[in-house]
């Protein structure tokens, strides 16, 4: 990507090379609403995928949604794509052996993600979180969206909320390219970079064009990428920053980062839950409000459902968006996948879409409310909350119960089919 493309400087100075670097050019980029949007979007790429669908989730339920898709993959495996269906260990292991027998008698490769180690009793190592849905190695879809009912809209039961990109071109490739390393296990060492099938390229057009760059982090890998992203937002924002972050625990480098922009007259917006899946964390959060409101960081509660997506917008410029909460469980303890999109249209777009969810569906926590709702009791229950959050993530990711020897034998197998 040339340097002309993006704006390069700030106060008259260029930006660090590592802030510009790793963009292809040749990527397509919509924004996709998480429910029905994204799983209609699902099914399209998958029933008109020829040759080759690589779906990995953390969460993977066969629920009405799960077999939904899992029907639209059966029917793929039966038109002779090759499909390869890879779902986190823990996150996804009440999945019924019935339905991975389904899947794979029809010929799909499944596969739950490897740990560091496990028994059949214990699981030590981190989480696949990231989710990613790539066809033919040219069209690709990330974000925050599992497969599973709450994140699709039913009756009676609407959807939580969600945002994913799509994208067409050199990006989806490049996911492809790391869909088969994560199913492989290729080592961080390996020169490993093929993909099953070679699409023609694709040319848009200048104003369809986006540059795009692939985030990581995988702290085995040695992939802070996204973390990065993040630090390089809130350290060259020119004007303003808006954070939509569903578990918003920000650890010390990026508390500090957030001050210090804050204190070089940067506007700064985070759109929080108000409703929470995980209160323990909703009220973690509520304990960080006095430091944001005292540095003047704008706050705002999502009310209408479960808030569960992730994405930051910087300057109308820049976006990043995919599986990454800003809290030291995605730093540390995930592995996570963002995509950056450097494209004025596309982000000019998410930003009013966030100025949309602000107005029409957000309660401003401005400091009078945040005061008249609490105490010391409050506040002490809430630092609680905040010191003991990450130590119950860490003990959940890293040590657990598996389920039971049975299941865990017949999975097993499923490790070693390619």
């Amino acid at each position: 990507m040339s340097n002309a493309a993006v704006k390069t400087v700030k106060n008259n100075r260029p930006l660090p090379d590592t802030v510009l670097a790793g963009y292809s050019g040749q990527n397509k980029v919509t924004l996709v609403r998480g429910g029905k949007d994204y799983f209609d979007l699902v099914l399209k790429m998958i029933n008109q995928a020829t040759h080759t669908i690589h779906l990995q989730t953390y969460i993977y339920d066969d629920d009405e949604t799960g077999k939904m898709v899992g029907a639209a993959l059966i029917a793929a495996a039966k038109r002779n794509v090759s499909v390869f269906l890879m779902v986190d260990g823990y996150a996804s292991q009440t999945l019924s052996s019935a339905f991975i027998d389904e899947l794979k008698t029809a010929g799909i490769r499944f596969r739950f993600f490897e740990p560091l180690f496990k028994s059949r009793n214990f699981y030590f190592g981190r989480r696949m979180h990231h989710k990613i849905l790539v066809t033919d190695a040219r069209y690709a879809i990330t974000g925050g969206s599992n497969i599973a009912d709450r994140y699709n809209d039913l009756p009676q039961s609407p959807a939580w909320l969600d945002y994913m990109v799509y994208v067409e071109g050199e990006a989806a490739r490049e996911l492809c390219i790391l869909c088969r390393r994560t199913w492989k296990g290729v080592p961080v060492e390996s020169s490993f970079n093929a993909c099953e099938f070679d699409p023609p390229e694709l040319i848009f057009s200048p104003r369809e064009t986006s540059n795009v760059r692939v985030r990581r982090n995988d702290w085995v890998k040695r992939k802070n990428e996204i973390s990065n992203t993040y630090i390089e937002m809130l350290a060259f924002a020119q004007k303003r920053i808006t954070i939509l972050c569903s578990y918003f625990l920000p650890g010390r480098a990026i508390t500090r980062l957030l001050k210090n922009a804050a204190k070089r007259g940067i506007e700064i917006r985070v759109i929080t839950a108000g409703k929470s899946d995980i209160m323990i964390s909703k009220h973690a959060e509520r304990w960080l409000y006095d430091m944001l409101l005292r540095n003047r960081i704008k706050i705002y509660e999502y009310q209408p459902a479960i808030l569960h997506a992730k994405l930051a917008s910087c300057d109308g410029e820049w976006v990043t968006i995919g599986s990454y909460n800003v809290n030291n469980i995605s730093a540390y303890a995930s592995v996570e996948l963002n995509l950056d999109v450097r494209n004025k249209p596309f982000a000019t777009q998410v930003e009013e879409e966030l100025n949309r969810l602000i107005q029409n569906n957000c309660i401003p926590i401005t400091e009078e409310l945040h005061s008249d709702k609490t105490n010391f009791l409050i506040q002490f229950f809430r630092w609680l909350c905040y010191h003991t959050i990450s130590l119950i993530f860490t003990m959940v990711t890293f040590y657990y119960k598996r389920i039971d020897p049975s299941v865990v034998r017949k999975t097993d197998k499923s490790h070693t089919e390619q």
